[in-house]
This record gives C-alpha cells, sequence and structure tokens, in this order.
C-alpha cells in the first residue's frame, strides 16, 4: 500500500487530513453508542495514521510542516474520541459521572503527555518515555470499543470503564516519568556545559588578589 501511495503521488498531508476525518467519525459513533462500529472505524483511521509517515519517507516529502501537522492532527484525533465517550457517558440513559470524570481525566492525561514531550525536546534531543503513548491509547480504545456492548452489564461485554481507568491513570504516570526524565536531562546537559567550559568547583571559593611568585621575587 505504501509503494502504490507512493508511486501514484499521494500527498502525505492528504493521508494525514483523511485519517483525522475518519476519527471524528469514530468519536461520533462513540458518542451514539455504537462501540463496535466505531472501534472498526478507529482500525481504519489509524492504518491512514501508519501510512502517511511511510508514503512521505518513500516519495522523499518529508517535510518540517508535515511533522507539525500530523502531530496536531494526532492530538486532535485524540481528543474527540474522548468527547464521543464523555458525550455517550453524559447521556440520560447510560448516565456515569464516574466514566465522564475517567474519559475527562484521561483526555486531559493524554494532552499533558503530548506537550510534555513537545516543550521537552526543545531542551532535550528526545522524550518518548513512558508506557501509554497514543499508539497504546489507540489499541486501549479499540480493544473497549470491540468488547464492550452497549446496556450491557456483563462484566466480559462492559471493558470500557476498564479502559478508561487505565487511560486516566497511565496516562498521568506516563506525563511524570516525562517530567522525571526532562529533569534528569537537562541537570546532565547543563552539568556536562558546564565542564566543558572550565567552571570551577562552586564549593571551592577562588581567591584573588594573592601575589604570584614574581611578585615577590620582585
Amino acid at each position: 500500500m505504501v509503494r502504490w501511495l507512493a508511486r501514484g503521488h499521494i500527498n502525505p498531508n492528504i493521508l494525514t487530513s483523511v485519517g483525522v476525518a475518519i476519527n471524528v467519525g469514530s468519536g461520533l459513533l462513540f458518542g451514539f453508542g455504537e462501540f463496535f462500529w466505531a472501534g472498526i472505524i478507529l482500525i481504519v483511521a489509524n492504518l491512514f495514521d501508519m501510512l502517511d509517515g511511510q508514503v512521505a519517507r518513500l516519495s522523499g516529502r518529508v517535510t518540517s510542516f508535515g511533522g507539525f501537522l500530523d502531530s496536531s492532527l494526532d492530538r486532535l484525533s485524540d481528543m474527540v474520541v474522548f468527547v464521543g465517550l464523555m458525550v455517550f457517558y453524559a447521556r440520560p440513559e447510560y448516565h456515569s459521572t464516574l466514566n465522564v470524570f475517567l474519559a475527562g481525566a484521561g483526555l486531559m492525561g493524554s494532552v499533558m503527555v503530548s506537550y510534555a514531550s513537545a516543550r521537552a525536546e526543545s531542551m532535550i534531543p528526545k522524550c518518548d518515555v513512558g508506557f501509554l503513548r497514543r499508539p497504546e491509547r489507540v489499541v486501549l480504545f479499540i480493544i473497549g470499543a470491540l468488547s464492550t456492548v452497549r446496556g450491557s452489564n456483563n462484566y466480559l461485554a462492559y471493558r470500557m470503564p476498564a479502559v478508561l481507568w487505565v487511560l486516566a491513570i497511565g496516562s498521568y504516570w506516563t506525563f511524570a516519568h516525562r517530567m522525571y526524565h526532562t529533569w534528569i536531562e537537562v541537570n546532565r546537559t547543563e552539568n556536562e556545559s558546564a565542564s566543558k567550559k572550565g567552571v570551577k568547583n562552586p564549593d571551592k571559593p577562588e581567591v584573588r588578589g594573592e601575589p604570584t611568585l614574581a611578585h615577590k621575587v620582585g
């Protein structure tokens, strides 16, 4: 598929835009409670998300704007799914304050994970640590969608609340991990920079005005 799209001169940015449009459709399906079809659509949407970068590399169309567009629309793709779930669990017939809260907490956590990475990489080369990144979030959404039947209270047919717990807790854990990683790396870089510049030991004060041997002899 990648080779075919590259030979067809398909602009990778178009693939990115199509992917996010399909993700919006998935969010709408979550809002209406069509979890199974939302999961299927989510799989299709993320095929496009995997293709755009590979097509860009194979066709020699890797650009800074393309990377910016892909990263920005990924955040939108995440948020529409969370919002769809919040709408579903806010509906009177399926109302669950806890699930609305978990979806909202997961949304904020996922945004903070991405923001921490983007901000950190203005100071350090890379900040992609943590176990709950976007691919893991997508897989969890798909698992929750395909294993949840609307209106069912059966443990095996109602897995989305468990997924929301993992997303809410895991996102903040990953955010904290990236904050700690950035702190360690920034301190290490600053210490190495100070060493290269020959900064003296701050614990040993510099003695100024002491006469040299030449002065004493003279």
